[in-house]
């Protein structure tokens, strides 16, 4: 049996672990760039307070294995609070929360190393704190931002097949169950490596093209 024959013959569970994994990742990455932008900007403004819990909550985050977390969350955590929780929403959490911190710590240090002389340029000019911001603080940061952050949005692609590990049923688990019928892991395994790279590869291409493009070195000043 080909690769091909496989996915013909278990498209529709292929299918459907696509979705699973593509609704997992969207929750992921939307929850995770919006409130790290939040959190990142607010901790760049504001390095006492805000800065310090971003700071500190990224370190923690990042300090900790993310299979550590998602079996922490999963298991022991619901066991002491006496809850059964749908695995998928364990493992939407658990994603979340390190993206979040990953992306707010990113956007914040970006913040921080914004050079102050655009700002002081824009006030000599007559801009208003809203106007530089929007016209000169936000075109830079987002240009700078983007290429790692499409970057990271792709780790948490590759992390999302933890979730198997808690009965999530993601396309590795789909896979997983389908080697355990025909026991075809050359075929099965090696379909699966061609899916991720025709996903993951072209967003690494194009955010190295923004990289080179369009990014500079703020130290360079």
């Amino acid at each position: 049996m080909t690769i091909l024959d496989i996915l013909i013959r278990y498209h529709s569970a292929f299918l459907e672990g696509l979705g699973v994994t593509l609704r997992l990742c969207s929750i992921v990455w939307f929850s995770g760039l919006a409130g790290g932008v939040f959190l990142g900007i607010m901790g760049g403004h504001n390095p006492k307070g805000w800065g310090r819990f971003v700071r500190g909550s990224a370190f923690l985050f990042s300090a900790l294995p993310a299979l550590v977390i998602l079996f922490w969350l999963h298991y022991p955590a619901q066991a002491a609070m006496e809850v059964v929780i749908d695995p998928f929403y364990t493992a939407a959490l658990t994603m979340s929360l390190i993206n979040l911190f990953a992306v707010s710590e990113s956007v914040r240090q970006a913040v921080v190393d914004f050079p102050k002389q655009y700002i002081v340029s824009g006030r000599v000019c007559g801009m208003s704190i809203r106007q530089i911001v929007r016209y000169i603080q936000f075109p830079i940061l987002f240009r700078q931002l983007v290429p790692g952050l499409m970057v990271l949005q792709v780790s948490m692609l590759h992390i999302s097949l933890f979730a198997s590990l808690i009965s999530v049923e993601e396309i590795f688990r789909v896979a997983q169950r389908i080697n355990s019928m025909i026991y075809k892991p050359i075929e099965i395994y090696t379909a699966l490596a061609f899916f991720f790279l025709l996903v993951c590869l072209p967003i690494h291409l194009f955010a190295d093209f923004l990289q080179r493009r369009y990014t500079r070195d703020f130290s360079e000043r």
